[in-house]
């Protein structure tokens, strides 16, 4: 795979939050996610690939989407002969997320971000728009603690694998009436619960990075979520499982009619022989590439939401690469126009970057050198300066 290409997709969820940033608080979800998507995909669509989404999100609440099947990049036009050459032509399996988190977004809270996960052709698991029970842990605990076990069970591994208490632990839980139970029982347990309403990927993939306060992910979340958080965590070396769910009585899920053998008739047709299967993250990301990438839409742990300012608009975003065991924080400034020729756009720039930037895996700071005068000069660390 095109090593440019980890480039091409920070692009993508940059423009998709970009766009969807412009609609935060204005209580309009699916607008947001509906200028995401489009965004997402006319960016895609100019990248030299044949693509194929094989999973996406929407179908439960009918919101726009990427639909499964889609095909996107340059190389899927009629006239793609012309200027695509077969033998060197990069076929490659997406799972997207445009606006994850689109109450977050709506409503102006934290924790929303444009998000997918790409890997050649048959690299990512392929299934409908279900449901999936979850578990994502630090790389410590890969292999230790399982999904089939009780939460209780998994705390007290948990506890070992991070030679922490348990009343240190910190488990993020999606609030839902169906983890009433769930929450209960890692509450009796000693630790600690951290309850999100929407988003959790970013939950899941925290849990790989120390200092996050941030030590497991649990409870039932959306599937296409389940992938794209396990083509993270495999990149990070991080725990992570996922099981579909597809009865009913369990979560509603819109689909087929709402039955349980409806939903199974499905996943049958996806060549899903086993439907109760576990999976672990190699298996749901199997490809000899991933690559993952996100872009913060609002302020979350792991990244700054979008940042508007007089003259350009400021992101930040993460790409993470099995294929270079990297994970990379990018904060891009994006110019309006000519900056070079508009001197107060310059000037407003400047007084955007703050005096520090805080880079992963650490805290210490990339002083603003009081000599930036010019674009060149604020290329520094992280940060990147285009032109749109």
């Amino acid at each position: 795979m095109d090593s440019t290409l980890g480039l091409e997709i920070i692009e993508v969820v940059e423009q998709a939050a970009i766009a969807s940033a412009k609609w935060m608080g204005k209580g309009e979800k699916n607008t947001a996610d509906q200028v995401a998507v489009e965004a997402m995909r006319e960016r895609m669509n100019k990248i030299h690939m044949r693509g194929r989404i094989v999973i996406g999100e929407g179908e439960r609440d009918d919101a726009p989407m990427l639909y499964i099947g889609e095909e996107v990049g340059i190389c899927t036009r009629e006239d793609a002969k012309s200027f695509c050459n077969p033998d060197e032509l990069v076929e490659i399996d997406i799972a997207v997320d445009p606006c994850e988190g689109t109450n977050l977004v709506a409503y102006g809270q934290n924790g929303s971000m444009a998000v997918l996960a790409i890997s050649e052709k048959g690299g990512l698991f392929a299934a409908p728009d279900f449901y999936m029970k979850k578990l994502a842990a630090p790389p410590a605990a890969k292999g230790h603690v399982d999904i089939d076990k009780s939460a209780t069970e998994n705390l007290k591994i948990l506890s070992d694998c991070l030679n922490r208490s348990i009343e240190e632990l910190v488990v993020v839980v999606m609030d839902r009436p169906r983890h009433k139970e769930l929450i209960q029982e890692i509450r009796n347990a000693g630790a600690r619960v951290r309850l999100i309403s929407d988003g959790d990927v970013s939950a899941a993939i925290s849990c790989a990075f120390s200092g996050t306060n941030i030590h497991a992910l649990m409870g039932i979340g959306a599937a296409p979520e389940g992938v794209i958080s396990a083509a993270a965590m495999r990149c990070l070396g991080g725990h992570f499982q996922g099981q579909l769910i597809y009865d009913p009585e369990v979560v509603k899920t819109g689909l087929i009619g709402e039955s349980r053998e409806g939903n199974l008739e499905r996943l049958a047709s996806m060549g899903i022989k086993n439907p109760d299967q576990v999976y672990n993250c190699e298996e749901l990301a199997c490809g000899e590439t991933v690559l993952f990438a996100a872009c913060g839409i609002t302020p979350g742990t792991l990244m700054e939401g979008v940042r508007f300012f007089h003259g350009g608009v400021r992101t930040q975003s993460l790409v993470i690469s099995s294929q270079s065991s990297t994970a990379r924080f990018v904060d891009t400034v994006h110019m309006k126009g000519k900056p070079q020729s508009n001197p107060t756009a310059l000037i407003s720039l400047s007084a955007t970057i703050p005096k520090k930037v805080k880079t992963w895996g650490n805290t210490s700071p990339f002083p603003l050198s009081p000599e930036v005068q010019t674009l060149g000069d604020l290329c520094f660390g992280w940060v990147i300066v285009t032109g749109v």
